[in-house]
C-alpha cells in the first residue's frame, strides 16, 4: 500500500461548508498533514481571485489549481501555467448558453465578466469568490482571452441537457462539466483536474498511486480516475459516490477533516 504524499482537495462543497466557511476541524486538519510531512494543495473550478483567501489559513505553499485545473498559480497568485479557451470554441459556447437561457460569465485571467448583472447567482457567486464582476454589454472583445465560461442557470435538468449539448457541439475543443448543479463550466481542451494531479505528481517527483484526492462533483472525477486514494462527500450525487474508493461525511459534517484523519491513520499516523 502506497502512503500518501499529497492531499489535492475541491473547495466548494468539499473543504468549505454550503455557507463558504472554513470550519476549525479542517484547519486542523491540513495542520496535521503538513505535520505530518503530507503535501497539501487544492483545485477548483473558482478563478484564482476566488481561492486567494484559503492560501494563509491552510498554509499552501504548492501550486493551487484554478479553472478546473486548467490553469496552475503559485501561492502568491502568479501565473505558473495558463491556458486558454479557443475562441471559435468561445464563440460556440456563447451561442449554445443562449440557445439554453443560461446566464454568461466570462472569466479571464483577473477579471469576472457578466452581461446580466440580475442574474440569478451572481450575488451568490460575489459571496463565494470573494470578488465583484465587471458588466459588459458585449462579450467579443474579451473571447481570445477566456479561460473559463459559466453557464449559470437555477434549472438544473436543463442545464444538465445544455451540458451534453455543450459537450457533443464542442468535442475536443474544450472542456465543458458541470461544477454545481447550477454552474456549466467551459475550460481548455485537454485540461481539468485530473491533469492537474498528474502535473502535481511531476512536479513533486512521486507516482499519482501517492496522491489522495477529494471532492463532490462530476468535475471531482478526473482527479479521482488518476488517483492512488479518492474520497467523495456524503452530499456528492450517487454517480459521483460509485466513482470514489471512499465516501466520507457532508461538508456540514467535516466530512473533509474525517477523509484527512482517514489518510492519516492510513500512513500509520493516530
Amino acid at each position: 500500500m502506497t502512503p500518501i504524499s499529497l492531499v489535492v482537495s475541491d473547495v466548494d462543497g468539499t473543504l468549505l461548508t454550503k455557507d463558504k466557511t472554513l470550519t476549525d476541524r479542517a484547519k486542523a486538519a491540513v495542520q496535521r498533514l503538513h505535520k505530518a510531512g503530507i503535501g497539501f494543495t487544492i483545485t477548483s473550478s473558482r478563478p484564482a481571485i476566488g481561492m486567494r483567501f484559503l492560501i494563509e489559513p491552510l498554509s499552501i505553499t504548492l501550486p493551487v489549481g484554478p479553472f478546473n485545473g486548467s490553469s496552475t498559480i503559485d501561492p502568491q497568485m502568479k501565473p505558473v501555467e495558463q491556458h486558454l479557451i479557443p475562441q471559435a470554441a468561445a464563440e460556440r459556447c456563447l451561442q449554445i448558453l443562449q440557445e439554453f437561457g443560461a446566464d454568461i460569465w466570462l472569466f479571464t485571467a483577473d477579471k469576472w465578466l457578466i452581461d446580466n448583472p440580475k442574474g440569478s447567482y451572481v450575488a451568490h457567486e460575489q459571496h463565494t469568490i470573494r470578488a465583484d464582476p465587471t458588466v459588459v454589454a458585449d462579450f467579443t472583445p474579451y473571447l481570445a482571452s477566456g479561460c473559463k465560461i459559466v453557464g449559470a442557470s437555477a434549472d438544473a435538468a436543463g442545464l444538465e441537457r445544455c451540458e451534453k449539448a455543450m459537450q457533443e457541439a464542442l468535442g475536443g475543443e474544450a472542456t465543458a462539466v458541470r461544477s454545481q448543479t447550477y454552474y456549466l463550466d467551459i475550460t481548455p481542451p485537454g485540461f481539468n483536474k485530473g491533469t492537474f494531479v498528474q502535473d502535481m505528481a511531476r512536479r513533486l517527483g512521486i507516482s499519482t498511486d501517492a496522491i489522495a484526492t477529494i471532492g463532490d462533483m462530476q468535475n471531482d472525477l478526473a482527479m479521482f480516475r488518476v488517483s492512488g486514494l479518492s474520497f467523495a462527500m456524503g452530499n456528492a450525487s450517487d454517480s459521483v459516490k460509485q466513482q470514489a474508493t471512499h465516501v466520507t461525511a457532508t461538508n456540514e459534517q467535516d466530512g473533509f477533516a474525517e477523509a484527512m484523519e482517514i489518510i492519516l491513520k492510513r500512513n500509520g499516523i493516530g
